[in-house]
């Protein structure tokens, strides 16, 4: 059933005017009574219908898509497939991010709710408990992209991160690599990248090799904190022949601080990179990388809500897969 501003206020224990007021911020108010009306609007899930009054409809024609980051270029080409994919649908995109950070989605998922979307499309399959509450009382479609390791909500649209990593290490080890190091950033928020280092880890296991030496950059992902990234480990750790690196921006600073340094790609230090962006593939010698389909994952996304306006229940998985891109640095 849905929440309505009456339930609020008897949780509360004051007025549908009070909690009116509360919510579009008018007039002065008690603070007691102002985190009295916030706390029932968390336990009840309430989300504040903005078009009440000015549209007839229970929906709009707007998609909600949250996305981590839009200066990755990974999620700009999955926002393209998702544009290139409703462009002909009668249905238009408002995008919000994320910034990796769980609490900020549910912040962005409870006020495009208020809008009263046709649908949402999230990155990931991780979210707060109060995200994943509102997103199914809200009853609409909802795509999680990016990610299949884990029960979606309603369908999840991607590939298997921790399968990458652990293809990763298979590649590079029949290659003939054997002292491994890891260059990443925070892996706390972007627990996909968490996941490939766990799925490198495995699979280095799996042929009885120890896990990789690591190097967490302090700061986003970028060219400089690969650079840096890969300068600090090598300091720490003699010995290695090759770096997996979280991302392919990561993994372009590591290239051009084996150009500095002298050290030659390939032969005294592999690069192995992932996502298969195109800048990384103009290199001098194109990096080695694992490649998503990302615009195709977008396109998907959008198929996906087009099919039926019910959610699906149990979940439902589609595989887009991924491929190794040999590539000249590894």
């Amino acid at each position: 059933m849905s929440i309505t501003l009456r339930d609020v206020a008897r949780v509360a224990g004051v007025s549908e005017i009070t909690v009116s007021r509360v919510l579009r911020d008018i007039g002065p108010m008690r603070q007691k009574t102002r985190d009295k009306v916030l706390d029932a609007v968390q336990r009840t899930g309430y989300v504040q219908n903005r078009l009440a009054g000015t549209l007839a409809s229970a929906s709009s024609n707007l998609v909600g898509v949250l996305l981590p980051s839009l200066s990755n270029n990974v999620f700009p080409e999955i926002m393209a497939g998702i544009s290139a994919a409703l462009a002909q649908s009668g249905f238009q995109p408002v995008v919000g991010v994320t910034d990796y950070d769980l609490t900020t989605e549910e912040a962005l998922v409870r006020s495009m709710l208020a809008w009263k979307p046709a649908a949402m499309i999230l990155t990931g399959l991780d979210h707060t408990r109060e995200t994943v509450r509102m997103v199914e009382r809200a009853g609409i479609r909802v795509v999680e992209i990016m990610d299949i390791d884990g029960r979606p909500i309603d369908v999840a649209i991607g590939f298997s991160h921790h399968a990458s990593g652990v293809a990763t290490a298979r590649h590079l080890l029949a290659r003939g690599y054997s002292q491994f190091g890891f260059v990443g950033h925070d892996l706390d928020r972007d627990r996909r990248a968490a996941a490939r280092l766990k799925g490198l880890v495995d699979g280095l296991a799996m042929a009885g090799m120890p896990p990789p030496k690591t190097h967490l950059h302090d700061g986003p992902s970028s060219v400089s904190g690969g650079r840096e990234g890969l300068r600090q480990l090598l300091a720490d750790n003699s010995g290695l022949d090759v770096v997996v690196f979280a991302n392919d921006d990561l993994a372009v600073g590591g290239v051009y601080h084996c150009m500095e340094a002298g050290i030659e790609l390939r032969t005294q230090l592999g690069i192995f990179g992932f996502n298969g962006l195109d800048m990384a593939q103009a290199l001098p010698q194109p990096l080695s990388t694992i490649r998503s389909n990302r615009a195709h994952i977008g396109q998907s996304a959008v198929e996906a809500l087009l099919m039926s306006s019910a959610p699906d229940i149990g979940g439902r998985i589609v595989d887009t897969g991924f491929e190794i891109v040999a590539g000249e640095t590894a």
